[in-house]
C-alpha cells in the first residue's frame, strides 16, 4: 500500500493516512476483504511511530470502514458502513459548498462538479 503523507501539514498523519485509505476504498484501490498491513509494518513503511498508525486503524474501524481480527488480520471492511456518513465529513461538505457558492458557481454548475468527482471516484 503505497500512502503519500505530508509531514509539513497542518493535518495530522493519522488524519492523513485514514483520508487516504478511504479514498482509496471508494475508488476501488482498496477492496472489500483485501488485507492491510498490520500496524508495525505500516508504521516502518510509513517511517511514523506504531500509536500514529494505531491511531489511524482505530479510526477507520469505528467509522467501519475496516476490521480487525486476530487470525486473518485488518481487512476493508465488506459493504457500506453501517454508520453513515460522518458529522464532520457533512460539516466539511457544506463548507465547501459555501466555498463554491462564494466562487460564484451556481447551484448547478457546483451539482455537476460534484457529479463529476462522484463519477472520478467511482471509476
Amino acid at each position: 500500500m503505497l500512502l503519500k503523507l505530508d509531514f509539513g501539514s497542518d493535518q495530522p498523519i493519522y488524519v492523513q493516512i485514514r483520508n487516504q485509505i478511504v479514498l482509496g476504498i471508494a475508488q476501488g484501490q482498496l477492496r472489500p476483504g483485501e488485507r492491510l498491513p498490520t500496524i508495525r509494518a505500516l508504521a516502518e513503511e510509513c517511517g511514523i511511530n506504531m500509536m500514529t498508525a494505531s491511531k489511524a486503524y482505530q479510526l477507520l474501524r469505528q467509522e467501519g470502514y475496516i476490521t480487525t481480527d486476530r487470525r486473518a488480520g485488518t481487512v476493508v471492511a465488506s459493504g457500506k458502513t453501517a454508520a453513515g456518513p460522518q458529522p464532520e465529513t457533512v460539516e466539511g461538505l457544506r463548507l465547501r459548498l459555501g466555498e463554491l457558492r462564494l466562487a460564484g458557481l451556481s447551484e448547478e454548475e457546483a451539482l455537476d462538479l460534484c457529479r463529476k468527482l462522484y463519477e472520478e471516484g467511482t471509476k
